[in-house]
């Protein structure tokens, strides 16, 4: 197997971090991929450190915004410009383990056309916060185990097969927008299934809307009531398995 995987990774003041997460995937034991990075608009050196690892790898590709738009929009772009015939989605904070589209590629075979992997946490400086998630997971999830988010799902330990799905687009949410994505995909019928080794690392900084579980919280029953249209009954049950999860969810 030797498809090509297209790497989706919005970039917005990430000069800090983004040469990581690139060198992430430059030491991939998988080398048939392409890394389309597009910048929001950034106001930082972002560009100029993209640009010249670009110059030293040309399957990394950079597009930039004229306007700040959001990485719902910056993950769009990406997508209409991709030519795999996978998705993987990678923060430009994030950092993958170098067997992870390997090993991830070879559990999805033929038959699985969503997938996702465990994850560690780490902090800015990249110091393990010594916490894995959805590293005890087994089997697969559907539309409604995701709205009861019985799995976390992290964006960054997801990989897509693109022919099984007629239009991959994320709604246009400042933030959830994944989270949005994954029931838009899932309401089709198929399902997420897990490969549960830890595959990634997610980095929690300080003004991260992780942090901040009143946003957090927020978010999701607008994704209930907005773009999912529950009714306030259905919306509120499956608040309550979410709540119930973040808080006892180990």
């Amino acid at each position: 197997m030797n498809h090509l995987i297209s790497i989706i990774t919005p970039s917005f003041n990430s000069a800090e971090f983004i040469e990581s997460t690139v060198n992430s995937v430059i030491a991939q034991t998988y080398q048939n991929w392409e890394m389309i990075i597009v910048d929001d608009n950034s106001t930082d050196n972002s560009v100029e450190v993209i640009k010249r690892l670009s110059q030293k790898d040309d399957r990394i590709k950079l597009i930039k915004l004229d306007e700040n738009s959001g990485a719902a929009v910056a993950r769009n772009t990406a997508i209409e410009n991709a030519k795999g015939d996978f998705l993987a989605f990678l923060d430009s904070d994030d950092i993958w383990k170098p067997f992870k589209l390997d090993q991830q590629l070879s559990f999805m075979g033929s038959d699985i056309n969503f997938s996702f992997t465990a994850y560690e946490l780490i902090d800015g400086a990249g110091k393990k916060l010594n916490r894995q998630v959805d590293n005890n997971q087994t089997g697969s999830f559907d539309y409604k185990d995701m709205l009861k988010k019985k799995a976390t799902l992290g964006c960054s330990t997801v990989i897509v097969r693109r022919c099984a799905f007629k239009y991959i687009s994320m709604p246009l949410l400042r933030t959830g927008q994944d989270y949005a994505l994954w029931l838009k995909l899932l309401k089709t019928g198929q399902k997420a299934y897990v490969f549960a080794k830890v595959m990634g690392q997610y980095r929690i900084l300080a003004n991260s809307i992780s942090r901040n579980k009143f946003k957090k919280a927020l978010r999701q029953w607008q994704i209930y009531r907005k773009v999912e249209q529950l009714s306030v009954f259905n919306a509120a049950i499956c608040f309550c398995f979410y709540a119930w999860r973040a808080i006892f969810r180990k």
